[in-house]
């Protein structure tokens, strides 16, 4: 189970979707689904899409409502990286789609669900709250698959390349997008938020995600008149180990979790958790 997103009128429907990833025949595959929320349990509603190529480690699975109310969906490579070129699988791509699963006629490409391909694993979308501007992060090469590091912040806009696995890194090719900036050694962000400013308005519309390999949680600003330029890039001075998601409240609060007992991190008493960031008064 790795992606959860409400309904954007879920105070009115109840309803909200979940991707997750299971065993189809024997080969791991993405299914989201619409859940209904009836108090102590939920109810699966419906299937929105099945059929997305997993892997253990490249699966994807993050869900996001944009400002134009599509439901878009992040997938992985599936450990097959000739996929993220093939715009006729869903596997390392940036998907589009109506909350009940048709295909948007203004999407890129024709009588398809993807908007951006050449990903390797993106696990992070968010949306600039002003522009409506589209940013992904993404899981860089874990040596086995390319050099170590090059984890991506990218722009994301429609029928565009990003490049995997033609280049990662600092490569360039014609055809491809760059990335807005790699991380090298890789931090490997495992979700994105950009922040209103509503609470603390020192980080408005500032880019977060959570560090899983790098431990933390990490702060990129943003040139507000150029919106591919980065201006700076910080680590909050907290020490909780591994972080997986970040997110903003209603109230404008940052709010993100813990993944120390993966195993893959050191476990802290109390592990894992749901933290809270408040303003120091």
């Amino acid at each position: 189970l790795m992606g959860l997103v409400l309904d954007p009128d879920y105070q009115v429907n109840r309803q909200l979707y979940s991707c997750y990833a299971y065993d189809a025949n024997g080969a791991l595959t993405d299914r989201v689904v619409r859940l209904r929320d009836e108090g102590r349990q939920l109810v699966e509603e419906a299937v929105v899409v099945d059929g997305i190529p997993a892997a253990r480690n490249h699966a994807g699975c993050r869900l996001g409502f944009g400002p134009d109310n599509k439901l878009y969906i992040t997938t992985g490579d599936a450990s097959r990286k000739n996929l993220a070129q093939d715009r006729s699988s869903l596997a390392g791509k940036i998907l589009r789609l109506e909350a009940d699963g048709s295909i948007p006629t203004d999407n890129p490409f024709a009588n398809s669900p993807v908007y951006s391909y050449g990903h390797r694993n993106p696990q992070g979308i968010d949306w600039h709250p002003i522009t409506s501007l589209m940013y992904s992060s993404e899981h860089g090469p874990s040596v086995f698959d390319g050099p170590a590091g090059g984890d991506e912040i990218n722009l994301i806009e429609a029928g565009t390349n990003y490049g995997w696995p033609l280049v990662s890194h600092d490569e360039e090719k014609e055809g491809t997008e760059p990335p807005l900036i790699q991380f090298t050694p890789a931090e490997a962000p495992g979700s994105l938020l950009v922040y209103s400013g509503k609470v603390f308005g020192q980080y408005a519309h500032n880019l977060f995600f959570g560090a899983l390999r790098g431990e933390g949680l990490v702060r990129i600003v943003m040139d507000e008149a150029h919106p591919k330029q980065v201006v700076m890039v910080e680590k909050l001075p907290i020490e909780v180990g591994r972080v997986r998601e970040v997110r903003e409240s209603p109230e404008g609060y940052i709010y993100f979790t813990t993944s120390n007992t993966d195993g893959r991190g050191t476990v802290r008493e109390g592990d894992d958790k749901v933290y809270r960031l408040v303003p120091d008064r």
